[in-house]
């Protein structure tokens, strides 16, 4: 249990990286990420660099934090059969809405962390629906996780070259096309993995 103090200081803490964060989304909009100094990060939101490097290590883990807190976060609850497709529509919805913070990373030595959100956002999402559809089924857990992660490549792979070909397609159509797609595809792969134990067949 929290005393007031430490929420009050968990509080203030929170509202000074909020404050980093939006100021260096704020740059990313006219700056690529490789010119952007903690310096300019902290003259646009009236802070110093002490304080700067007391929440975050460098710049990149600030930017980690963005997509952490932002994105992964918000689709949490998303994990099911039936919600799966609402969380890749939140994932596609966030670039969107955060198109020059996200083109920026792209084109960046920040890549890593734009595919590391996409994998740790659609990875749980696709687990999840891998979980739920093999209950009462005996496929090894090392079958679950290498079919979630095909999967999970294959989104974070259609997600990178929807940003490159300058995301003219909308999410929704997106989304529809992938569930077509994949209805009935997830059952069918953990058949073969149940009837086939000791053989790793890609879905």
């Amino acid at each position: 249990m929290y005393s007031v103090r430490q929420v009050i200081l968990l509080s203030n803490s929170r509202l000074t990286q909020r404050a980093l964060a939006t100021s260096l989304k704020k740059l990313m909009n006219e700056l690529p990420l490789n010119k952007i100094t903690v310096k300019h990060i902290v003259t646009d939101c009236q802070l110093n660099r002490k304080t700067f490097y007391y929440h975050f290590q460098d710049i990149y883990d600030l930017l980690g934090w963005i997509y952490q807190t932002e994105a992964v976060d918000a689709i949490a609850g998303d994990h099911s059969y039936y919600t799966w497709t609402n969380g890749f529509l939140k994932i596609f919805e966030y670039i969107q809405e955060n198109r020059a913070f996200c083109l920026n990373t792209l084109h960046s030595l920040g890549r890593s962390h734009l595919d590391s959100y996409l994998y740790a956002v659609a990875n749980p999402l696709i687990m999840g629906v891998v979980q739920e559809l093999s209950c009462g089924m005996q496929v090894a857990e090392e079958d679950k996780r290498f079919l979630a992660n095909f999967y999970t490549l294959a989104f974070t792979g259609l997600v990178i070259q929807w940003l490159l070909e300058g995301m003219k397609e909308p999410p929704d159509s997106i989304v529809r096309k992938l569930s077509k797609l994949l209805e009935g595809h997830f059952e069918r792969a953990l058949l073969r993995y149940e009837h086939s134990p000791n053989t790793k067949l890609l879905p």
